[in-house]
């Protein structure tokens, strides 16, 4: 039989914290959020493992030590208001919403967003709202103090920078490769922002993300 909170333990200690996420608050909300009510029937004994699992759409859940590794990179404190692009399933979303005071997620698929708003109601996660939209036509400025990107960015796209309030953070996974550089981006004032380089990892692009110039020959 599957034991859930065995599989919940050593994904904590095998695969999150093995991934240099140290933050305490952050291990606690992926111990504490369901994960295995927000996975896909189908999937539900892959739940925990270090893997991607399979949506519908061609899309995709994280990895669990890439969730934590993001959590922990934008700092998020119990006041700000955050905003995740790519709802899926709920689960990330779910996850910011017990660091965050509020958090608005969004994705192009109106089922994900009917089932993502259902589980998170079913589980007891009231401060996350999820909308069906696409991020690509954003034009919110000054609005979040977080924004998470669970797709990557082939070519950058500063919409997402400049809808930060001052002192806010961008998750961001920018390239058009195999291997992307994982970034955070911090809006140090009204017209300035500090960029850090993180990490290299995988991710699939956000639909409809521009892509670079190919070169045809």
């Amino acid at each position: 039989m599957f034991d859930v909170q065995f599989a919940r333990r050593q994904m904590i200690e095998q695969q999150v914290r093995a991934w240099d996420v140290l933050d305490l608050k952050v291990l606690d909300v992926l111990s504490q959020v369901p994960r295995e009510e927000y996975v896909p029937p189908a999937y539900r004994e892959i739940a925990f493992a270090d893997t991607c699992v399979p949506l519908a759409h061609g899309q995709c859940m994280l990895p669990p030590k890439v969730e934590g590794r993001i959590l922990q990179s934008l700092e998020i404190q119990p006041h700000e208001h955050a905003l995740e692009v790519g709802t899926g399933t709920g689960f990330f979303a779910a996850c910011i919403g017990q660091l965050a005071r509020s958090v608005r997620t969004i994705d192009l698929f109106p089922d994900f967003v009917a089932g993502a708003s259902a589980t998170l109601a079913r589980t007891g996660i009231h401060n996350v709202v999820a909308a069906t939209a696409d991020a690509m036509q954003l034009a919110e400025r000054d609005a979040y103090d977080v924004i998470a990107l669970t797709g990557s960015l082939p070519v950058y796209d500063a919409r997402f920078e400049r809808a930060l309030r001052v002192g806010g953070r961008l998750f961001a996974c920018v390239g058009d490769g195999p291997m992307l550089e994982a970034v955070r981006v911090t809006r140090t004032g009204p017209s300035d922002w500090s960029r850090e380089s993180l990490f290299e990892m995988g991710m699939p692009a956000l639909l409809h993300a521009p892509e670079p110039p190919r070169f045809i020959f």
